[in-house]
């Protein structure tokens, strides 16, 4: 187990914004969180973060810190840094071995999202894609077994997220579980093993991506 969450529930003030939420992550899987906007699908990933904590239930994680990656709105790139300090700065805060923060480690992390040749450009000039692709490398430099997704693809182009999605299958290749906020679920079902999906602030779908009609949760 590498993630559960038990009868979790969420208000902002008087605001509840999920409740009775229970779902468990496994490693090697991947899954779509699905949901009209404004149904709690941010909100959810950020407990399951611990970005935020639950008003009631409960979120257990079975990983240390260090083990877990979260992609959220923020890209968290410095404009003023190159790409490749970007991510030599990330590598040390994370505390990374010599052998993953050398600079063939880091060059090798840019070359996987296409990148290499923008290495020692300001990253502030970057597109969105750009500076998206610059994010998830920062975020896989960890190897995370919990690598959690909020809306990834938003602002990529076409061979972007043919990237974005080769690095989604590897991951899950290695053995990392994947919770991913997908902006196209219809299309994404194909790549995912389960689908939890929340809809007027409860869990409405949860159980294999094959099995799900994506409508049931329409706005």
């Amino acid at each position: 187990m590498l993630l559960r969450l038990t009868k979790v529930a969420k208000f902002y003030g008087n605001r509840l914004v999920i409740k009775d939420v229970s779902f468990e992550v496994s490693p090697g899987t991947v899954t779509l969180l699905a949901g009209p906007n404004g149904a709690g699908k941010s909100t959810l990933l950020k407990l399951m973060a611990g970005l935020s904590r639950p008003s009631a239930g409960s979120v257990e994680r079975g990983i240390a810190d260090e083990a877990l990656g979260y992609l959220g709105h923020q890209t968290f790139i410095y404009p003023e840094l190159t790409a490749f300090e970007n991510l030599a700065f990330w590598a040390r805060l994370h505390g990374l071995a010599p052998e993953r923060c050398s600079e063939a480690a880091l060059l090798a992390a840019l070359e996987r999202m296409e990148l290499k040749r923008f290495a020692f450009e300001r990253a502030g000039g970057f597109s969105r894609g750009m500076a998206q692709r610059l994010n998830l490398a920062r975020v896989l430099l960890l190897s995370p077994s919990l690598l959690l997704l909020d809306e990834p693809g938003t602002g990529l182009d076409t061979r972007s997220m043919a990237i974005l999605h080769r690095e989604i299958a590897a991951a899950r290749n290695r053995g990392a579980g994947i919770v991913w906020i997908s902006h196209s679920v219809a299309e994404d079902l194909a790549r995912a093993d389960r689908v939890l999906a929340i809809a007027e602030k409860r869990v409405v779908y949860s159980g294999p991506a094959a099995d799900y009609v994506p409508e049931a949760v329409a706005c």
